[in-house]
């Protein structure tokens, strides 16, 4: 399995995925889940994969090539030379629909189902810095203010402090600390996620980055994550009172005598208590 999570804010993108896929207990292996299609000072953008190994390999490399035809007068588009990333998605989509017509066939005669999901963003010269989730039939949603950030793979266990912590004014560098405990959470829970992780940080209208790190166990500031995380909730957890059963003088009481909330009971009869 896999986690990958990608974040859209004012001043830029944070992407960042972990690299364990596995077929069983004893199938472990690392494969990088980010691809970066760049053109410094034009457009910068970036993939991250979950789903079937396979197909999502396919598509990244059919993406370089893809071309989507406009008409006799101009000329297919690509992911070289749209002029959105709205079209440049569309090329995305297409290249998934593509694989899936060469082995989606092939993959249900074998009992397996065509399961991919990628997290698509970046910037192209002339427009705005956008971000997609497109899925396997190749259709897609943009990210916006409202929904920020988007996840693919095991979201579940991560998603709390994304939906605590992030908006759109939020710091790129919180950010990236935020995407990294979400990523702890999930490795803590979920054995199908593992290192190494890799993190990108992309700067509005620079069209390039040089703050791309891949994360292993040795890392210095991840090892504080990890450690300094778990610390901190347990202080927290242990500074939120017990709960009072007899009221009292307690500020918040949790039994609080009130005919709306009184436990269901069932009452029985003399004959019914005679065993």
């Amino acid at each position: 399995m896999t986690y990958c999570v990608g974040v859209r804010l004012d001043a830029g993108l944070v992407f960042l995925s972990d690299s364990r896929t596995n077929a069983g207990l004893d199938a472990i292996s690392t494969f990088r889940k980010m691809m970066i299609y760049e053109k410094p000072g034009d457009r910068f953008m970036v993939m991250l994969s979950a789903g079937n190994l396979s197909i999502s390999q396919s598509v990244r490399e059919i993406l370089q090539v893809e071309k989507l035809d406009r008409g006799a007068h101009e000329e297919p588009l690509t992911i070289w030379n749209a002029t959105s990333m709205f079209d440049a998605t569309r090329v995305l989509g297409s290249a998934v629909r593509r694989v899936y017509e060469q082995d989606g066939p092939s993959l249900r005669a074998a009992g397996i189902d065509f399961n991919t999901s990628m997290i698509f963003g970046g910037q192209i010269r002339g427009e705005a810095m956008r971000m997609f989730l497109v899925y396997s039939a190749g259709n897609f949603i943009e990210a916006t203010r409202e929904t920020c950030f988007f996840q693919v793979g095991e979201s579940k266990y991560g998603k709390p402090i994304l939906d605590r912590v992030l908006t759109p004014t939020t710091p790129l560098d919180e950010a990236a600390k935020c995407a990294l405990v979400s990523m702890d959470s999930t490795l803590k829970s979920n054995l199908s996620v593992g290192l190494p992780l890799d993190l990108l940080i992309y700067r509005k209208d620079e069209f390039a980055s040089e703050r791309i790190v891949c994360i292993d166990e040795h890392n210095p500031y991840f090892r504080m994550i990890r450690n300094t995380w778990g610390q901190r909730l347990r202080e927290v957890f242990e500074g939120i009172d017990d709960p009072r059963w007899d009221g009292g003088d307690a500020t918040h009481p949790l039994l609080k005598r009130s005919e709306r909330f009184e436990p269901m009971r069932k009452i029985t009869t003399p004959a019914e208590r005679i065993v």
